[in-house]
């Protein structure tokens, strides 16, 4: 009996080497998505099932995301006006803190300003009192002079009795510190030639009015030999533009100039052109 014929197929040469493939899986396959919340955690739950006969269980993976529940929400919405509670008292501390400083510094400064008219008040009311007090010594003064002069018996321009002479200083004296108005003749204002006026009327001696005039008056005196009671004069003789009395010790009396008033100066500072004797 003939034994029976086995097919031979050809293999391939790489067929006794084991395949190292992951094995395919079933183009057929769903995946399971669980859903669900437990003390404020959310649960997602993922299951993958193959239609192949190899999966005997099926694949699940958690993930736990967290949820705002109502509470945190709550904290969060305080926390939040809570800061900006705390920024708002902040930003009112400071608007505090700028307006005390600057009430301090107004009030250091108005504290400063009383003080400074305070201080000026009281220097003028100083300055009035010391003015006073003068005005009221040359009144006395000039009282005794006139009363002087209302007892001498001479009333022409010849030389008067012994003591006519310190009569005339002492007047002239008397108004130091009065004040220069041209065309004034006293009793507090004086232009140059009212103020030499005055005071050889005090002894009887009637003068001209203006410089000019008293310049031409009495005898002419060198500057050499001047004394004290001459009258000194600025300019030329019969044109004089100022007159002041010499009163000794190279000095003289006049009202000078309206920043100067009635003052004494040295006759070095601004020496005379010529000098007159009335006494």
């Amino acid at each position: 009996m003939k034994e029976p014929l086995v097919p031979v197929v050809p293999m391939s040469h790489t067929a006794h080497i084991r395949s190292h493939r992951k094995p395919r899986r079933s183009a057929t396959s769903t995946i399971a998505v669980r859903a669900g919340v437990t003390g404020g955690i959310l649960s997602l739950a993922a299951a993958g099932a193959s239609a192949s006969a190899s999966a005997a269980e099926p694949v699940t993976q958690t993930i736990e995301l967290p949820t705002l529940t109502a509470d945190m929400a709550t904290q969060v919405a305080q926390s939040a006006d809570a800061t900006q509670q705390a920024a708002a008292n902040y930003e009112l501390r400071a608007e505090r803190d700028a307006a005390a400083a600057k009430a301090a510094t107004e009030a250091k400064k108005d504290l400063a300003e009383a003080k400074k008219k305070a201080e000026a008040k009281k220097k003028a009311a100083e300055a009035a009192r010391k003015a006073a007090a003068e005005r009221a010594t040359r009144s006395a003064e000039r009282a005794t002079l006139s009363a002087s002069a209302s007892a001498s018996t001479s009333t022409s321009t010849t030389a008067p009795a012994s003591g006519s002479v310190a009569t005339v200083v002492a007047f002239l004296k008397a108004q130091v510190g009065d004040a220069y108005v041209m065309g004034a003749t006293g009793p507090s204002a004086w232009d140059c030639s009212s103020l030499v006026q005055a005071a050889y009327k005090q002894v009887g001696v009637d003068l001209p009015r203006v410089s000019q005039d008293q310049s031409m008056a009495g005898t002419d005196v060198s500057l050499s030999n001047v004394q004290v009671g001459d009258i000194l004069y600025w300019g030329g003789k019969g044109s004089a533009y100022h007159v002041g009395v010499y009163i000794g010790d190279g000095q003289y009396l006049d009202a000078a100039n309206p920043s100067k008033g009635v003052v004494i100066q040295d006759l070095s500072g601004y020496p005379a052109s010529g000098a007159v004797r009335v006494l």
